[in-house]
């Protein structure tokens, strides 16, 4: 990365003031004054403005979440605590999640920098499936499989949704695997059959699947192989 672009994040100025500093040899690089805008910050390099280390980010970052209820998916809220409030990460305000929950959904969220790999998620073009644990306060009748599979008539929409996979598990619950992403989509299609979603949890994103052994709150990063599951063109990797 270009110093001049680096110290314009660290510092979350314009690239102009940055440059203004760099050029006002208050940049170090492994203890060497740095006056050239242009020049590569590497990984290992050691950076200090004004004697003050900075952290120098190993490229982009994508772990997974186990959200609990009572937090948002956006990265500042004036009234709901957010779910960067468990990311423990330096610059962990720079993250945002691919692909939001409601406030009162629980399950798996992916946190990254990365805009051109979470669009891949939430891009209706790419028809990315995710999957649901569903608990609604009526009796489930197996009908609703065809009816989920043949696509539903949502409220104020002009178009069915796409085919969906039911699969019931018992008389309240059911998992619903959709490869959209429409407002509230998995309790306004139950809500247009009658019903009502009582509790929702999300278990994958593709074939990224919520880890079993992390708590409600808890995170990890993920695997390469989770990250490249998404599908980013051979381009867009070598960038990573």
């Amino acid at each position: 990365m270009r110093l001049d672009k680096f110290i314009s994040q660290q510092l979350e100025v314009s690239r102009a003031i940055a440059g203004r500093e760099i050029r006002a040899r208050k940049i170090t690089i492994n203890g060497e004054v740095v006056r050239d805008t242009a020049c590569k910050v590497l990984p290992e390099d050691q950076v200090e403005y004004d004697g003050h280390p900075l952290a120098v980010q190993q490229g982009p970052r994508y772990f997974m979440l186990n959200k609990p209820q009572g937090y948002v998916c956006s990265t500042d809220d004036p009234d709901h605590p957010t779910v960067l409030y468990f990311i423990d990460e330096p610059a962990a305000f720079k993250l945002h999640a691919a692909g939001r929950l409601d406030i009162d959904t629980t399950g798996l969220v992916l946190l990254t920098d990365d805009g051109q790999w979470s669009h891949r998620i939430t891009s209706p073009r790419h028809h990315l499936e995710k999957t649901y644990l569903v608990e609604v306060e009526s009796p489930l009748d197996p009908a609703l499989v065809e009816k989920f599979a043949a696509g539903i008539q949502l409220h104020n929409e002009k178009d069915l949704t796409k085919p969906a996979l039911l699969e019931i598990l018992d008389e309240k619950a059911a998992r619903l695997t959709i490869s959209e992403g429409r407002y509230h989509q998995v309790k306004r299609m139950f809500a247009a059959l009658g019903n009502h979603v009582s509790a929702l949890h999300r278990e994958s994103i593709g074939s990224i699947v919520l880890d079993e052994d992390l708590e409600e709150g808890q995170y990890r990063p993920l695997t390469d192989a989770e990250i490249d599951s998404i599908g980013l063109p051979d381009e867009l990797k070598q960038r990573r």
